[in-house]
């Protein structure tokens, strides 16, 4: 017998019971969750005030982003995956994850409120979905008004039989998430290249995804209204055939411009 075991022998009904100090190691802690950032949600949120976001109902991607200078507006990976004729319009509920998982996701359900958009940050994971046609389900019965997902989603057939609950992912995969954790509701989110806070207005249709920062969008509706009327008349000019690309050599005028003849010769490099 070797000798660790020797002092327990006679006294242990087990005598091959390991001494204190011979024990080995476990599970390490580095390995638990911790409550704190990465494993924590919020209960209340700031939402844009819902006559606002009715506003922006008359108001296509397009537009809101250019007069955000194009800056607020996610990457085209991220695209609508359900009928084309769905467009995304709400407040933002966000959700963190762990790559390939979506307990929080699921808890969103009981913390978003109807008329919002959970945006989810995924870290652009390609393991496996974090929703499919149950969780989506779950969420239209809750009134959210649909998904922004910077991942996978899956069972693709059956959210399209919802009929009216848009989803934008990034593709779609058979493989299912775990629901472990860690993850977070209703803090700052990165999806599609930009930062999403709870309560930014999310407005998603064929040309993409924008996020409306919740504080500068009431007076964002007021210059996009303004906007709308001379729009309505440049568009009505061309769809007429009137309109004159003289702006465009005003331009390369401006930035001296060389037009080449047909019989000069190119400088030899």
């Amino acid at each position: 017998m070797p000798a660790r075991y020797l002092a327990n022998a006679e006294r242990s009904p087990t005598p091959w019971t390991l001494r204190k100090e011979d024990e080995v190691a476990g599970k390490p802690k580095s390995a638990e969750m911790h409550p704190g950032p990465g494993f924590q949600l919020r209960q209340e949120i700031e939402r844009v005030n819902p006559e606002v976001v009715a506003g922006f109902q008359a108001f296509e991607t397009p537009s809101i982003s250019d007069l955000m200078n194009r800056l607020y507006t996610m990457v085209p990976a991220i695209h609508n995956m359900t009928d084309p004729d769905l467009a995304i319009l709400g407040p933002a509920c966000t959700v963190k994850v762990f790559p390939g998982d979506n307990l929080m996701v699921h808890k969103s359900l009981d913390l978003a409120r109807p008329g919002d958009v959970v945006v989810v940050d995924a870290s652009s994971s390609m393991m496996t979905a974090v929703l499919g046609d149950l969780v989506s389900t779950k969420a239209r019965h809750r009134g959210i008004v649909g998904f922004v997902v910077d991942g996978l989603i899956r069972d693709l057939p059956a959210i399209r039989r919802l009929g009216d609950f848009p989803v934008f992912a990034r593709g779609v995969t058979p493989i299912g998430p775990l629901h472990r954790g860690p993850g977070e509701v209703n803090f700052p989110v990165s999806a599609g290249g930009i930062v999403v806070n709870p309560g930014d207005l999310i407005v998603g249709d064929l040309n993409g995804v924008v996020v409306v920062p919740r504080l500068i969008a009431p007076h964002l509706l007021e210059r996009l209204m303004a906007a709308a009327a001379g729009e309505a008349e440049y568009l009505a000019a061309v769809t007429r055939g009137e309109f004159s690309n003289k702006w465009v050599d005003a331009i390369l005028d401006e930035n001296g411009l060389k037009q080449t003849s047909p019989n000069e010769q190119l400088p030899s490099s």
